[in-house]
């Protein structure tokens, strides 16, 4: 929502400003169409060139977190720390039962329990993987946590594409508009004996190429880049939060002990209260 609302400021406030200024709008929306072609197609054309197809699908896709936000809502941290709360215990206790549930996530009742985490195969894998290493004895609390890092900032660098591709195009699309203008000045003066009044309304068309490009760089597409690094960063506490729990695990801390170590990481506003998690946990175990 607070997306929406932001782009409809920014037109409002522009267009808006320049009629009670006393611009005509008529001039640039008859411009509007053929230099958005030229300057949108080839912003279109340049994402396109500059990137894989991974890239481009992802971005296509990432585009709607614009407005929905991060994925990782506060309930999925409390659900994350109940679900590595009885995976740290089941090893403890049993690592024989520990195995049917890391090599098999998909048919895991513990899983099961926690349906948006267990739709998340980084997440999946993130656990699985690191509790199979310890079960075969790969253990050391600094290789692991290392391990986990390059893991992460690996996976960190993939979910910032979108926004790096967002941030290109942004980059590009003054300069493509300067490219549009320029094409308009060469349309004017191919026209130099006109008279005055339509020399000046070939001109104000050829600014509207500059305008758009600067407008669609600082005012949509760059704003689009960063709120999308700012998602992926977001939700890349998520996966911290994995890190940290496990790797306090190695540390052979108790269970309750790594839970806590989890929550005290989990960013503020999605950190659920000591108590949410104890009662969390309570329930969790009855349910087991």
């Amino acid at each position: 929502m607070i997306g929406m609302i932001g782009i409809a400021v920014v037109f409002v406030m522009v267009f808006g400003g320049y009629v009670v200024a006393g611009g005509k709008l008529g001039v640039v929306m008859h411009a509007l169409p053929y230099e958005m072609a030229m300057i949108g197609g080839a912003a279109i054309g340049a994402f396109l060139l500059g990137n894989d197809i991974g890239t481009v699908k992802t971005t296509l896709r990432d585009i709607g977190k614009v407005f929905r936000g991060a994925r990782w809502k506060p309930g999925d941290y409390q659900d994350l720390l109940c679900l590595l709360f009885a995976l740290v215990r089941l090893a403890r206790s049993n690592p024989v039962a520990l195995e049917e549930h890391i090599e098999g996530p998909g048919s895991s009742a513990l899983f099961a329990r926690y349906p948006r985490i267990a739709a998340d195969h980084e997440a999946v894998d993130l656990i699985c993987d690191t509790l199979r290493a310890a079960s075969m004895n790969y253990d050391d609390p600094h290789q692991v946590e290392e391990m986990l890092d390059k893991r992460m900032e690996a996976a960190g660098h993939h979910a910032l594409a979108s926004s790096h591709a967002l941030q290109s195009m942004a980059d590009a699309l003054p300069a493509l508009g300067i490219v549009a203008a320029v094409l308009g000045v060469i349309k004017t003066m191919s026209a130099i004996d006109q008279p005055p009044e339509v020399l000046g309304g070939m001109i104000g068309g050829a600014l509207v190429g500059t305008f758009l490009g600067v407008f669609l760089a600082y005012g949509i597409v760059a704003p689009f880049a960063t709120r999308l690094k700012a998602v992926a960063e977001e939700d890349g506490h998520f996966y911290i939060l994995i890190r940290e729990v496990l790797v306090a695990n190695l540390h052979a801390h108790p269970a309750n002990i790594c839970v806590e170590v989890g929550r005290q990481n989990t960013p503020h506003d999605k950190r659920p209260s000591f108590a949410d998690i104890e009662g969390a946990l309570r329930a969790a175990k009855e349910a087991a």
